[in-house]
């Protein structure tokens, strides 16, 4: 491999003893970031500068030449340091689970860092118990994802937890206050109103993942951020009959349960792993019979409130959310937030 690439992301070049400012430091075991030569299975560093993307975050699909088809993760280089990219490759090589997304490979080319990934999609759809059982994993190590959220690359529904650019993890009595960027869609209240997050603010995404995945409507999605934000710190959804038909009142108990405003009132992963839906019993048979013809909203009507899962509503969800991308820093809304949250008390 070309030695530019070695010095890029490991090579003779040892790794960083420093994090970003605002980042505890990860207590991981000590690791070899000398780049192996492709190997069958993994992608050819003579396909990879062809495929398409280069923009930040994007992932492209490469034929290897085993025939596997990985997933190619592309981090602009404008966009982001080389230890936040390294932070995101210390980790995936660190954790080992079986619905944690493998890295299996990094390159460059000359715009971005290249983080190879394997592809898993969904066969058996348990998609909610999946990630719960991998957060349960990362929270064991004290690892927040912080980035939670319904993803696709195939228009098909991915039950790995992948993307770890925003992990950190929290080491009591330190906190950490995480800088939120995009749509808040997924977000908990903390990150919001810039408050420090903790391992129950994957609870809440997994909350709001849960409720897309039965639906396929978003319970905070609103016509502008702000009143996206609003929502989400007003504890404001339901569950309307149009789009919950046919789901248990077990389903909704819990997104109830991790839809809590206080964090600590939010279960531990581990909990949640014991609650009824989530039994083989759990689960009625209208759960997974959602009907597929029903079109997906931006947010339903307010008023407060075996695990196989029909996706074909999720994947609706996933189609329709595809070009929506707003960047602003929530921050630059917090003024605004406080204000109207203020005058409601």
């Amino acid at each position: 491999m070309d030695s530019s690439v070695r010095q890029v992301l490991g090579g003779s070049e040892e790794m960083p003893k420093h994090q970003m400012a605002s980042r505890p430091q990860m207590p991981v075991a000590p690791l070899n970031f000398h780049l192996k030569s492709p190997r069958v299975g993994t992608v050819s560093p003579l396909i990879l500068p062809q495929t398409p993307g280069g923009g930040g975050g994007k992932e492209a699909f490469v034929p290897t030449r085993s025939k596997r088809t990985v997933a190619a993760k592309h981090v602009n280089k404008k966009l982001l340091r080389r230890e936040q990219v390294l932070q995101e490759i210390r980790l995936l090589q660190n954790l080992d689970h079986p619905n944690l997304v493998k890295l299996l490979d990094t390159f460059e080319t000359a715009s971005s860092y290249v983080l190879v990934l394997e592809i898993f999609v969904s066969k058996k759809k348990k998609e909610i118990k999946y990630i719960l059982e991998a957060l349960h994993y990362l929270h064991s190590w004290r690892i927040a994802h912080l980035d939670l959220k319904v993803n696709s690359s195939t228009n098909k529904p991915v039950i790995k937890l992948t993307d770890f650019g925003d992990a950190v993890q929290l080491n009591p009595p330190s906190s950490y206050i995480h800088p939120l960027l995009g749509s808040p869609e997924f977000s908990a209240p903390e990150l919001i109103l810039g408050q420090p997050v903790s391992l129950t603010s994957d609870l809440w995404s997994l909350g709001v993942v849960t409720y897309v995945v039965l639906s396929g409507a978003s319970p905070f999605l609103d016509e502008s951020l702000e009143e996206t934000c609003l929502n989400i710190c007003r504890l404001d959804f339901s569950f309307p009959e149009d789009y919950f038909q046919g789901v248990s009142p077990a389903a909704r108990d819990f997104i109830c349960l991790l839809l809590r405003g206080e964090p600590e009132r939010r279960p531990p992963a581990a909990s949640c792993l014991e609650e009824p839906w989530l039994q083989p019993r759990g689960l009625s048979s209208s759960d997974s019979t959602l009907n597929p013809t029903q079109p997906p909203a931006l947010s339903p009507s307010r008023n407060h409130c075996g695990t196989h899962l029909d996706t074909s509503r999720l994947i609706s969800f996933i189609e329709r959310r595809k070009h929506q991308n707003d960047v602003r820093p929530i921050g630059t809304i917090k003024a605004f937030l406080h204000s109207r949250l203020l005058s409601q008390t």
